[in-house]
């Protein structure tokens, strides 16, 4: 989305996998947790410093898989240090033994390993106030930018229609314990009590990593029927299957201050959201998404009053369905991003 706009401000050559971005005035270097699809990016970033755009402001995943890809433990071992001093390293050597769980899916936020990067970065841009405040915190002097995550183009002459069965609740993305898929299976299967014939949507790859046929079985919700593993998709049938669902949820704790591209894909195709109340997810008004507690005891109780409200109140989705695509219409257009990024650049070059 933003490429083709961003070259009409400026001269973009785009740098492929593996390759080296010569002769050009600055570099622009998106970064996330994916090891694959990054750690090109970060060995780029280190032979030259430019512009970095910080999807998630917690690379500690992404820095301990290519370190551990290349048994290289001391050097984990020293960036986690480097955050959180002994404490945290005797934390980590237990991790690496197995004893407790990867301490980038537990304390992800104490332990960011972001510090190399900001050293390479020119200028730091990100998508939230959240992460803008963490990137501050974590001693970085440079320029940051607060752009939004421009939100796709969507046709939203698809509603959700009514039908006999129940409501259709979706959520989207890799399916993994972060995203409280554990906690959304126990409200979803108290919200089928009053709603017998809702559905869940589970749109993204992973549901083996939650043990989902066992969950499923234990709360007595039939796969395929009740709860609907669908897996991968491309983005015309994403915003099918979002366009057409009563709410969208997308929940995420512990946050790695990443904002949601599905989130802001659901709101610009004017669904009724629920999210967790952190992070970026907590800059959303509350006339466009229904927040509920980051982990803890009321999480589940929340979630299913939440869920019920809203399936059952249709002049309140609609309320909310209005004010998402103004919303995204107002603070996610790809013009006024590609604005900012050309803004960007031209002042780190």
């Amino acid at each position: 989305m933003l490429l083709p706009k961003l070259r009409h401000r400026l001269p973009v050559r785009v740098v492929r996998t593996g390759r080296q971005a010569a002769r050009s005035a600055i570099c622009l270097y998106h970064l996330g947790n994916d090891p694959n699809a990054h750690g090109w990016i970060v060995r780029a970033l280190d032979r030259r410093p430019g512009v970095v755009v910080l999807h998630e402001i917690a690379l500690h995943e992404l820095f301990a898989s290519l370190a551990l890809a290349q048994g290289d433990v001391d050097w984990y071992l020293r960036a986690v240090e480097r955050d959180g001093g002994s404490s945290a390293v005797k934390l980590a050597r237990r991790s690496l033994a197995g004893l407790i769980p990867p301490l980038w899916e537990t304390r992800p936020l104490e332990l960011p390993l972001i510090s190399g990067v900001l050293e390479r970065a020119e200028a730091v841009i990100v998508h939230s106030r959240f992460a803008e405040e963490r990137v501050r915190t974590a001693g970085y002097r440079g320029h940051i930018r607060r752009v939004p995550m421009p939100a796709p183009c969507v046709d939203l002459d698809e509603r959700p229609a009514p039908t006999e069965e129940g409501p259709v609740i979706c959520t989207a993305g890799i399916v993994n314990w972060t995203k409280r898929i554990p906690q959304l299976l126990e409200a979803f299967a108290r919200l089928r009590r009053r709603f017998s014939g809702a559905s869940l949507l589970l749109v993204g790859p992973g549901a083996s990593s939650v043990n989902l046929d066992a969950r499923l079985e234990r709360l007595g919700l039939q796969r395929g029927r009740a709860v609907i593993d669908i897996g991968y998709v491309d983005a015309d049938r994403l915003n099918q299957l979002l366009a057409t669902s009563t709410v969208c949820v997308s929940l995420r704790w512990p946050t790695l201050g990443e904002t949601s591209a599905s989130v802001v894909r659901a709101l610009s195709l004017g669904r009724p959201t629920v999210v967790t109340d952190a992070g970026w997810f907590s800059e959303l008004p509350s006339s466009v998404a229904a927040k509920v507690p980051a982990g803890g005891e009321l999480e589940v109780d929340h979630l299913v009053a939440v869920l019920e409200l809203l399936c059952s109140d249709e002049r309140l989705r609609s309320k909310m369905s209005d004010a998402a695509v103004a919303y995204v219409r107002r603070h996610h257009d790809v013009e006024a991003t590609a604005d900012e990024y050309a803004s960007v650049l031209q002042l780190a070059a």
